[in-house]
């Protein structure tokens, strides 16, 4: 079971990135990193090795903006150029950790062939708060002076947008684990059809619909498995989920998920300590 992980992050913070790339190591692993071209990434560059790369097509990510989009396609591409033949590739933020050991996260993949994991919720009917996203025009992946004036303007007089191509919008959380397969379905998919990235481009946080939307109306739609296998506390009502604390190493060790986000070694080091001795444990037992 072949792994190619591709972790998003926008720190220089070589420690957590080397911690997280250490916590699933293995020999069928590899290591693909989008480092945002805002940041500064001297710090990271002694993390590279023959199973960890830097993307090289790197571009400035911004929060809720397509964006993160284009980096997480870029980064695709470099993975597709590499031809090594990868069963799943794994998307990660650079805050997200392990929950179960690299083993039973490549035993739990090797068990599941041909999957896509990932939060595809219907829009219209189940996931309703993220409809202003799709029918609103929204800028925020533009850099230009004014453009929230203009955008205000636009969305009183003009009408509702409307997704292109008949598709039906699903979507979630944007971290999900697929195969090499679905990614080639995607990235050519967007290669052919301009209209839905350009669509995509004026949606707020596209990151968490596009990808689940266009494999939910491709002939893989039977592989998608409702569930991005992560673990993400939402309960405090912010615009970013909680950051873990040893406060939540019970409901993280309970929760049969393979991964979580998010952490940070400030807040998070003891329970990154505890996790890490349940998972050797778990093994032990086993």
């Amino acid at each position: 079971m072949k792994i190619a992980h591709l972790i998003l992050t926008h720190a220089s913070k070589p420690d957590q990135l080397k911690r997280l790339i250490e916590s699933l190591a293995h020999p069928d692993a590899d290591f693909y990193i989008h480092v945002d071209l805002k940041t500064d990434m001297t710090a990271l560059l002694p993390l590279a090795n023959s199973h960890v790369f830097f993307i090289h097509n790197r571009i400035k990510v911004y929060w809720g903006a397509y964006s993160i989009v284009q980096a997480t396609v870029n980064s695709f591409y470099e993975i597709l150029a590499s031809r090594k033949k990868y069963d799943y590739v794994n998307l990660l933020s650079g805050q997200d950790y392990p929950l179960k050991s690299v083993q039973s996260i490549h035993d739990f993949f090797a068990h599941n062939p041909g999957k896509a994991f990932m939060d595809a919720l219907l829009i219209d009917s189940e996931w309703q708060e993220a409809l202003p996203r799709l029918r609103k025009y929204h800028f925020v992946n533009f850099r230009f002076s004014g453009r929230y004036a203009l955008e205000k303007t636009l969305n009183l007089f003009a009408p509702r947008r409307k997704m292109p191509n008949n598709l039906i919008p699903v979507g979630r959380s944007q971290w999900f684990t697929m195969t090499l397969k679905h990614i080639k379905y995607i990235v050519e998919y967007l290669q052919k059809n301009q209209d839905v990235q350009k669509f995509f481009e004026l949606t707020w946080g596209a990151d968490e619909i596009i990808f689940q939307t266009i494999l939910y109306n491709s002939p893989y739609k039977n592989d998608i498995v409702n569930d991005s296998m992560r673990y993400i506390d939402w309960s405090e009502g912010k615009a970013s989920p909680k950051t873990f604390t040893m406060k939540d190493f019970k409901p993280l060790v309970d929760s049969g998920k393979l991964f979580a986000r998010k952490f940070s070694l400030e807040a998070s080091t003891e329970l990154l300590d505890e996790l890490d001795k349940a998972k050797y444990k778990h093994k032990e037992l086993h």
